[in-house]
């Protein structure tokens, strides 16, 4: 007799699947709760944080970045990098150092309620995204 006769699988799949997809869900609503006060806080409108790809582009304003670096996200390996410059974009955009640029990169789940719910005050300039 096998283990896999014993037991059934989808109880254990179950038992392991569910806690991860709550988990991801919660994290999820944080982060976007998070960066609808922080669109906010940015004088922009916080339901942009719900739109999918319109949430990136006004993060890239916010962040000081002309509105084209969105099609450079699409280019391999080069996402990465323009990423990390939106990111430091962002952190600097409200009076944040390196170190939390790295947070934002590595936990934005966390990084961005902090800018939304903190008492970071957003003093960018959204002057290049028209350019």
């Amino acid at each position: 007799m096998e283990f896999s006769d014993t037991i059934p699988f989808w109880p254990v799949f179950v038992a392991l699947i569910v806690p991860l997809i709550i988990f991801g869900i919660m994290v999820s609503v944080i982060e976007i709760v998070g960066a609808w006060f922080m669109f906010q806080k940015a004088g922009e409108p916080g339901w942009a944080a719900i739109i999918p790809v319109y949430n990136y582009l006004i993060g890239i304003k916010i962040a000081g970045k002309p509105w084209w670096y969105i099609l450079l996200m699409l280019i391999p390996v080069v996402n990465v990098v323009i990423y990390i410059m939106i990111m430091d974009g962002l952190a600097k955009s409200f009076g944040k150092g390196t170190g939390f640029t790295i947070g934002l990169i590595f936990l934005r789940f966390i990084f961005v309620p902090v800018l939304g719910f903190g008492n970071a005050v957003y003093s960018g300039d959204k002057s290049h995204f028209d350019a």
